[in-house]
């Protein structure tokens, strides 16, 4: 039996977000994420990245 991934979305943390990227740390992700610069939900006092909306932003690309 396979799994069909297609369509599923993925929602990082602000540690995995920072990791995707050389150079990037928790604390500028966080405060992407506290100025609104980036899509994301809160869950409690926990922050949770789209991770297709987070890459298409760091690409330049319109969310």
């Amino acid at each position: 039996m396979t799994e069909n991934n297609e369509g599923r979305i993925v929602m990082l943390t602000i540690k995995e977000a920072a990791a995707l990227v050389d150079g990037l740390t928790e604390y500028r992700v966080r405060q992407m994420c506290i100025n609104d610069q980036v899509p994301h939900i809160m869950a409690g006092k926990k922050y949770l990245i789209n991770k297709d909306l987070f890459l298409r932003y760091l690409r330049g690309e319109t969310a």
